[in-house]
């Protein structure tokens, strides 16, 4: 089965981006360092699956960040493909079903919360940015059930970025 990790960056009053979906606040803690892990985890991945807004933002970036990868967009709606990209329409586990043994990243809060909700998400890294928004697309909106995070890696830059890693503990 495939294991599906979440790696994403919050404000510390728990969002992910501006109402619109602007993610410019995260340059005060760039440029991003090797040591903050995203270069190595996204070598490890071999799926990215978004939401359909994730990707739309993403499709506004100066430089494609997802070349290279398959990428999923779980949308009813069509959209712009780029090479790689192709959409669905059904659950999470309908997906993850497909995928095989295979390492996913989900990214967008929507996504994320789906993926926790089917009992899908196995690690994730929360990087909180010294920054409080007061508004915007939060990281979780609820509906996600209860789920048990276990600390394995904490870390954190002068930049005031602070990073835990966690592993998701299925209940026994």
């Amino acid at each position: 089965m495939a294991r599906c990790s979440v790696f994403i960056a919050t404000s510390v009053d728990g969002y992910i981006a501006r109402e619109n979906g602007d993610i410019s606040w995260l340059e005060i803690v760039h440029p991003v360092d090797e040591a903050h892990g995203y270069a190595a985890f996204f070598a490890s991945i071999d799926t990215i699956v978004v939401g359909r807004g994730t990707y739309d933002v993403v499709l506004g970036f100066a430089d494609y960040p997802y070349a290279g990868k398959r990428v999923i967009v779980m949308t009813h709606r069509p959209a712009e493909l780029r090479p790689g990209v192709e959409l669905f329409a059904g659950t999470p586990s309908e997906l993850v079903a497909r995928l095989g043994d295979s390492h996913v990243y989900v990214d967008g809060a929507n996504v994320i919360s789906q993926f926790f909700a089917a009992n899908l998400i196995d690690d994730v890294t929360l990087s909180i940015v010294p920054i409080v928004l007061g508004g915007g697309i939060r990281l979780f909106s609820g509906g996600e059930g209860e789920h048990r995070l276990e600390l394995t890696k904490q870390l954190s830059w002068p930049s005031g970025l602070v990073q835990h890693r966690y592993r998701v503990v299925r209940p026994t």
